[in-house]
Order: C-alpha cells, then sequence, then structure tokens
C-alpha cells in the first residue's frame, strides 16, 4: 500500500462500462505524511476522499478487489483518508 496526498481529479466521459460510477482522484505519492515523491497516479475512489487529503492507497489486484470486480481495468484504489500517522518515537 502506498500514502498519498489528493491534488486534483479528473473526469473521462468515455471509458470502459466496468469503469462507470467510480470517481477517479489525482494521487501525488509521498514517503511519509509530510514528504511528497515525484510520482503521481490516477487513483479511482470509493471512500469520497477531497481535494488535500492523505489517503490509503493500494495497487493491481487488490485494487480491483476493492472495487468488486476483479476484472476492471483499474490499477489504483483508493481504500482510506488517513486521520493521523503515529511512528511512535
Amino acid at each position: 500500500m502506498l500514502i498519498g496526498k489528493v491534488t486534483g481529479s479528473l473526469w473521462s466521459t468515455r471509458k470502459d462500462e466496468k469503469l462507470n460510477g467510480i470517481t477517479f482522484l489525482i494521487v501525488t505519492v509521498c514517503t511519509d505524511e509530510t514528504t511528497h515523491t515525484q510520482r503521481s497516479l490516477v487513483a479511482g475512489d470509493i471512500v469520497g476522499a477531497g481535494l488535500g487529503d492523505l489517503v490509503l492507497v493500494t495497487e493491481g489486484s487488490a485494487a480491483r478487489v476493492a472495487a468488486s470486480h476483479p476484472d476492471v481495468s483499474l490499477d489504483a484504489m483508493i481504500v482510506g483518508i488517513i486521520d493521523s500517522v503515529d511512528r511512535g518515537n
């Protein structure tokens, strides 16, 4: 799983029918809760995340399972909104 920050959204009117009803957000991958990387990805959102939210992202087959469609063309899914991070320091 990845930590990411929602930095935007996108719309696609023409897409695979199995993607209908899924919201797509642009997520910048983070190495921790404060440090962003150069990598961004498009992820489906099933939890109602919004701009600026710190989120938990799953990729690959786990993303397709989260979408409840194992044959959907989806490689990343937001599966949680992060409230806090405790490193135990």
